[in-house]
């Protein structure tokens, strides 16, 4: 990889604050995103819109006239992982959607939390896009873009549910791998093989439901790169991870250039509370170190600064958390990664000299690569451009910063994180997932 370019292809971990936004880039017409975290649309209206759609809309390809995304993964429906679908929905065709049953489940339970506006959205259009490709189907065609689905996990009364009836094509399972985008073949530069949610974590909170995967990237020289994508699944949803992989001989599904830290550098990932104390389980690190694949791996905290110390009750980021984290391997905060006052996207990518970060300034990288609008975009320079969307959005973050810490103290701050989390609570009906 060049030092004075960005690569082709790659991911990009977008700088919006204790939440997920993560955008992959295949090549020029091919891009992914995995949740959207739209920043200050969950806080008072007195403070500053940071604009992450509206970058994101701009960096995508334009196909047919419209903006193009060919697929939007949803991990779980808390709301830093959804916050600004809808709009999104409304301005971009997305190709595919992929989804879990979980959301079905806790629509039809009557005493579940509501669910937020954006996740309300999503699940909408994930019922509105199963009786679009039923009604395809039953006319012998096959769903346009824009109509496509791709349901994850398995319910054990998914026959309550209008997706049980949709063939084999549209649903997959944890065990199952991925290579087709919206119809697009990508087998020779992407592969998601699918590691949870699993039938047991059933009756769990939202959290333990995420999904969860391997993504594989793949440059044309044959060389690549792994991430591992864990939404916000804890220890005992990890250790299973692990434990079941190994078990069925596929410890290559567990390898990893890139962790993205689960549930934004929560201490649930390697703690256990026991009579009131955390108490360190190493076999989760041992886990994650032993899969790394070679030195050099990085581990990305897509939160908030971390505080001076951790306090009991907090939410996640946890620094205890980080500190064991640091012991296997490099981490970077997204929110503090180049200047904490001005921070950068992480941008990993990969080309024939390997996978790694970009160290280089990526804001003068991406400005070199001369993109102005996806319109007018170079060719293969859609990596750039997405790139330079999420640079404009950390330029935005001081401002907004500055009004909230003016609108709220440290425990409005909590009540507003608590909310942006949604409901913990179980469904009255069990959900399952696996087979």
């Amino acid at each position: 990889m060049a030092n004075n370019e960005l690569p082709d292809r790659g991911a990009v971990f977008w700088p919006v604050g204790t939440g997920d936004s993560s955008t992959i880039v295949l090549d020029d017409e091919i891009v992914m995103q995995v949740d959207l975290h739209a920043l200050a649309m969950a806080q008072d209206d007195d403070t500053p819109h940071v604009p992450v759609v509206d970058r994101l809309v701009e960096a995508l390809p334009v196909v047919d006239g419209v903006p193009y995304l060919a697929v939007f993964a949803l991990t779980h429906a808390d709301m830093d992982h959804c916050l600004g679908f809808e709009d999104l929905l409304s301005r971009v065709r997305i190709g595919e959607l992929w989804a879990t049953p979980r959301m079905w489940r806790e629509f039809a339970d009557k005493d579940a939390p509501n669910p937020c506006p954006d996740a309300k959205a999503f699940q909408e259009e994930s019922e509105r896009r199963v009786a679009a490709t039923k009604k395809a189907i039953g006319a012998g065609k096959e769903p346009d873009s824009g109509d496509r689905i791709l349901v994850i996990g398995y319910d054990t009364d998914h026959d309550s549910h209008a997706y049980s009836e949709l063939p084999d094509k549209y649903l997959s399972w944890p065990g199952e791998s991925v290579s087709t985008l919206d119809e697009h073949d990508c087998s020779d530069r992407f592969e998601a093989f699918f590691h949870a949610p699993f039938v047991d974590d059933c009756a769990a909170e939202r959290n333990e439901t995420s999904l969860a995967m391997q993504i594989t990237l793949t440059d044309e020289s044959g060389v690549d790169g792994k991430m591992l994508l864990f939404g916000d699944l804890a220890h005992d949803t990890i250790m299973k991870i692990f434990n079941y992989s190994t078990a069925k001989g596929r410890s290559e599904r567990l390898e990893w250039d890139l962790l993205l830290a689960p549930h934004h550098c929560s201490k649930k990932v390697m703690y256990i509370s026991v009579d009131g104390e955390d108490v360190l389980q190493e076999d989760v690190l041992d886990n994650f170190s032993a899969n790394a694949r070679h030195d050099d791996v990085v581990i990305v905290s897509s939160s908030d600064t971390f505080r001076p110390k951790d306090e009991p009750g907090m939410n996640p980021p946890h620094r205890k958390a980080r500190d064991r984290y640091q012991e296997i391997a490099e981490l970077i905060c997204t929110m503090s990664w180049g200047d904490e006052k001005a921070p950068s996207p992480v941008v990993f990518g990969v080309d024939a000299s390997g996978a790694r970060i970009v160290r280089e300034s990526v804001s003068a990288l991406a400005a070199s690569a001369g993109f102005a609008k996806s319109a007018t975009l170079p060719s293969r320079r859609r990596l750039a451009a997405v790139t330079s969307a999420a640079v404009a959005v950390a330029r935005e973050l001081p401002s907004a910063a500055a009004a909230e810490s003016q609108l709220t103290g440290p425990e409005l701050v909590q009540e507003a994180i608590a909310a942006d989390r949604g409901g913990a609570s179980v469904p009255d009906v069990p959900v399952g997932f696996g087979r």
